[in-house]
C-alpha cells in the first residue's frame, strides 16, 4: 500500500500577518496571490521503507517564464535515483529540478508537474523550503490550484478493480450507441488502445491520452475509477501476423523507448491523475510468439526468429514495465496469450519462464507486474460446461479430440487460473491477479449447445457440446458466430482480478482484403474468409467475416453479430 504525505510550510508572517499554526496559502486565495510568488506541492506518493516516489507540482504566480528551476535540500540522506518530466541533479543534500526542453514555458498562474524516485535510510523527512528561480515559495496544501483530480484515495491496492468504476470511452460509446440496439451496451467500459505513437496525442482529431484521462477524472466523481490502456507498439510487433503489424521496424527499440513509452510515462505520472487507478495491458501478441513461432517449429516465421534473435521484444516489455511500474497508481498487466496458444505442455512452462525474463530486464522487477491478461482480442470460451479435459469417450481422452488436440485446457478460466499458479512458481509475486478479456467470447445465439455432444466418438462429444464454434482454435480474425461474453466485473473467480472488455466490441481485427493505409497495418490472409489456412490453424478455413475494414476500424456487421450472439444474452 502506498501512503501519501504532503509537505506543508507556514504561509509566512509576510502573508498571514500573525503567528500561529502552519497553514499553506494557495493560489486560489485571491488576496494572497500577489504576496506569494510561487507555490510548491511536494507529495510522497509511495514509501516502502528504503525508497520512495515523490510528485511535485509548481505554480508560478509571478511573471511568465521560458525556463525554470526548482531547488530544495534534504535534512537526511535522501538520494534521487530516477526522474521524469524534469532534469534533476543533486549535490550532497541540495537538489535542483530544471525544465525539460518541452515544458520550459510557465505562464503566470500556470503549473508544471514532475516526479522522481529516491532512496534513503533512517527517516524520510520532508523538505522545509523551496525556491523557484531563486525566489522562495510557500507550499500548496492541495486544497486549491493545480487542477481538480477528484476524490478517491490514490492509495495502491491489491486489485485495482475492487470498489471502482471503470472508464467508459466516450468515443467507443458513441459508436456503439449509434448502432441499432447498441445503447444496451454503450455504457460498458472498454480499453483505450495506444497502438502507435500518434495515438498518444490523438489521431485524426480524436481523443489523445490526456483527453481520456481528463474524461476519466470527470467520470469518477468522488469514488475510485479504473482507466484501461493497451500499450501496443513494440518493434516488429506481432511477428506471426500482418493485420496487426505496427509502425516500428524490428530494430527500432530506441524509438519505442523515447517516442512511445517515455511520453506515455510522463503523462501518466502527472499528479493531476494520481487519484486514478491506471491499468496498462502491456504488449499483446508478442512475447508468446517467441515461444510458439520460432526455431524449427512448423509454425515458425522469419519475423519471429528475427525478434527472438535481437531480443527487442524482451527489452521493450522490460522497459515498459520498469518505466510505467515506477508510477504508483499504474497497474501493469502483461499479456499471456490464451489457452489455445499456450495451453500445451511445450508452451505452458516455457512461456512463464520467458515472461519472468522480460519482467526482470531493462531495470524491471516482478514488483512492476500487477498481473497478467489472457484472451485479449481473442474468442476462447470462458468456461466449457459440457465437457472437461478429464472426460473420456469409449476409453478415448478428450485431449485426443481434433478440437482439443492434446491441450491441457479447454477454456480460458481454467487456463488463466493454472497459468497464474505457474507464474508464481517461477518467481512472480503471489498476489498477482489475472484479467480475462470477455468482450467477444460469449458464443450464444441459436448455435449454442444446450448439453454434451453425442458419445459416438470423442469428436462428436466435443464438437457437439463446445460453445466455441470456431473452425479451429487458432483462428483469431473477425470470427463468424462470435458473441459478447460476460459483462465486465471485478473479482469474478479465484485468482481473477476482473473480466474486462479490453478489445472494444465492434473494432475490426483486420481487413478482409488488402487496403492501402498509413497506419503500418498489413493484410493478413487469416482475415480473408476464403483463406484455407496454414500450420498455425491446422490448415483450416479462417472462419473470418467478409467485408471487414482495417484493424481497429469500426465494423458494424461484426458489432451486430456480437450483440445477437451475446451470452449472457442482452435484454
Amino acid at each position: 500500500m502506498s501512503r501519501t504525505r504532503t509537505a506543508v510550510l507556514a504561509a509566512l508572517a509576510l502573508v498571514a500577518g500573525v503567528a500561529g499554526p502552519a497553514v499553506a496559502v494557495t493560489p486560489s486565495s485571491a488576496a494572497a496571490v500577489a504576496a506569494i510568488p510561487c507555490t510548491v506541492d511536494y507529495k510522497i506518493q509511495n514509501d516502502w521503507g528504503a525508497g520512495f516516489t515523490a510528485a511535485v507540482t509548481v505554480t508560478n504566480n509571478s511573471a511568465a517564464k521560458s525556463s525554470w528551476a526548482v531547488k530544495w535540500s534534504y535534512a537526511g540522506n535522501q538520494k534521487v535515483t530516477s526522474f521524469w518530466n524534469s532534469r534533476i541533479t543533486q549535490s550532497g543534500t541540495a537538489v535542483t529540478a530544471a525544465n525539460e526542453t518541452y515544458n520550459g514555458t510557465l505562464a503566470t498562474g500556470g503549473s508544471v508537474s514532475f516526479g522522481f524516485n529516491g532512496s534513503y535510510s533512517g527517516t524520510n523527512a520532508l523538505p522545509t523550503a523551496f525556491t523557484l528561480d531563486g525566489v522562495t515559495c510557500n507550499v500548496d496544501d492541495g486544497s486549491g490550484g493545480g487542477g481538480d483530480n477528484g476524490g478517491g484515495s490514490g492509495t495502491r491496492v491489491d486489485n485495482p478493480y475492487t470498489g471502482a468504476k471503470v472508464y467508459v470511452n466516450p468515443e467507443w460509446s458513441a459508436k456503439a450507441a449509434a448502432e441499432t440496439g447498441g445503447s444496451r451496451i454503450s455504457n460498458q467500459p472498454t480499453g483505450v488502445w495506444l497502438d502507435r505513437i500518434a495515438a498518444i496525442a490523438g489521431v485524426n482529431g480524436g481523443m489523445g491520452l490526456r483527453a481520456h484521462l481528463d474524461a476519466a477524472l470527470a467520470q469518477k466523481g468522488s469514488g475510485e475509477e479504473v482507466v484501461q490502456l493497451v500499450v501496443y507498439d513494440l518493434p516488429g510487433r506481432d511477428c506471426a501476423a500482418l493485420a496487426s503489424n505496427g509502425e516500428l521496424g524490428p530494430t527500432e527499440i530506441d524509438k519505442y523507448k523515447t517516442q512511445f513509452i517515455d511520453p506515455i510515462a510522463t503523462i501518466l505520472a502527472d499528479p493531476k491523475y494520481a487519484s486514478l487507478r491506471i491499468v496498462t495491458t502491456i504488449e499483446i501478441d508478442s512475447l508468446p510468439n517467441l515461444v510458439t513461432n520460432t526455431g524449427s517449429r512448423a509454425t515458425a516465421t522469419a519475423n519471429c526468429n528475427t525478434m527472438l534473435g535481437n531480443g527487442n521484444y524482451v527489452k521493450g516489455v522490460g522497459y515498459a514495465l520498469a518505466k510505467l511500474g515506477a508510477i504508483p497508481n499504474v497497474y501493469n498487466y502483461l499479456d499471456a496469450g490464451h489457452h489455445g496458444w499456450l495451453g500445451w505442455d511445450d508452451n505452458f512452462a516455457p512461456s512463464a519462464t520467458l515472461f519472468k525474463q522480460a519482467a526482470t530486464s531493462e531495470g524491471a522487477t516482478v514488483d512492476d507486474v500487477a498481473g497478467f491478461i489472457t484472451n485479449t482480442a481473442n474468442y476462447s470460451a470462458l468456461k466449457e460446461n459440457n465437457f472437461t479435459v478429464n472426460d473420456t469417450v469409449n476409453g478415448t481422452s478428450v485431449r485426443q479430440s481434433k478440437w482439443v488436440d492434446w491441450n491441457r485446457y479447454v477454456d480460458e478460466l481454467s487456463f488463466a487460473q493454472a497459468f497464474r499458479t505457474q507464474l508464481v512458481s517461477v518467481g512472480f509475486n503471489s498476489g498477482i491477479g489475472m484479467l480475462i478479456d470477455t468482450s467477444r467470447n460469449g458464443w450464444g445465439g441459436s448455435a449454442r449447445p444446450a448439453g454434451p455432444g453425442a458419445t459416438t466418438s470423442v469428436d462428436t462429444y466435443v464438437d457437439g457440446g463446445r460453445y466455441d464454434r470456431r473452425i479451429h482454435v487458432g483462428n483469431w480474425c473477425n470470427q463468424s458466430g462470435a458473441g459478447l461474453g460476460e459483462r465486465p466485473q471485478a473479482s469474478p473467480a479465484t485468482g481473477i482480478d476482473a473480466y474486462v472488455w479490453m478489445k472494444p466490441p465492434g473494432e475490426s481485427d483486420g481487413s478482409s482484403t488488402a487496403i492501402p493505409n498509413d497506419e503500418g497495418k498489413g493484410f493478413d490472409q487469416m482475415c480473408d474468409p476464403t483463406y484455407t489456412g496454414n500450420a498455425r490453424n491446422g490448415n483450416s478455413m479462417s472462419g473470418a467475416l467478409p467485408n471487414a475494414p482495417l484493424s481497429g476500424h469500426w465494423f458494424s456487421a461484426q458489432f451486430q453479430q456480437l450483440m445477437a450472439n451475446a451470452y449472457p444474452p442482452l435484454s
